[in-house]
């Protein structure tokens, strides 16, 4: 009976430490690396209780910004709705500009589509291999960056080489994505 007293007495106190933690601060402690450059704190509060002064840190909030379970509101401002870390008509474009490609990944959190080896039927002795990233949530020009890879046979081994690639490749392929993800938002109604 005594180890769940002090089992009980323990666990009180780790609620307590947390909830304390998660207060923002003591009142009348000054965090010296909470001070503005000046050196010089402002006291004063704002109409609705924030303080003036030049100390960045969210106040009042456990375990960061929203607490353990997140703030209301904060809302996703993409325009988006999918809930993923990149833009959604860039994602879906990039897919419907390589569906002739079979894909080996495709991985919308991190914006990263790779596809397998390709061969075109008109030449059969090279192959082709595309890398799409997303770097945005926003459709931006500079929101996608293309990879291509290329291999040959070699005449001497039979193997696959690596090849020189042509530079516009990558940007025709960029270009037709962004064309595409533009068709996109307008067909859905955007501008």
């Amino acid at each position: 009976m005594a180890g769940l007293s002090f089992f009980f007495r323990l666990l009180t106190a780790c609620a307590l430490a947390a909830f304390i933690a998660g207060c923002g601060g003591t009142p009348g402690y000054e965090d010296p690396k909470a001070k503005d450059s000046g050196g010089v704190r402002d006291s004063r509060v704002s109409a609705n209780g924030q303080g003036l002064g030049g100390n960045n840190r969210e106040q009042g909030t456990l375990f960061g910004p929203g607490g353990i379970f997140g703030s209301k509101d904060k809302k996703d401002d993409s325009g988006t709705g999918t809930g993923v870390a990149v833009n959604a008509f860039l994602w879906r474009a990039s897919l419907d500009t390589i569906n002739f490609i079979p894909l080996i990944s495709a991985d919308p959190f991190g914006g990263v589509i790779i596809t397998d080896w390709y061969t075109p039927a008109e030449s059969p002795n090279e192959r082709l291999k595309v890398q799409v990233t997303i770097l945005d949530r926003e459709l931006r020009a500079d929101g996608v960056r293309v990879s291509v890879f290329k291999q040959q046979v070699n005449a001497k081994g039979g193997g696959w080489v690596d090849a020189q690639v042509d530079p516009h490749t990558n940007t025709d392929i960029e270009n037709a994505i962004l064309t595409r993800a533009r068709q996109l938002r307008i067909a859905q109604g955007g501008s």
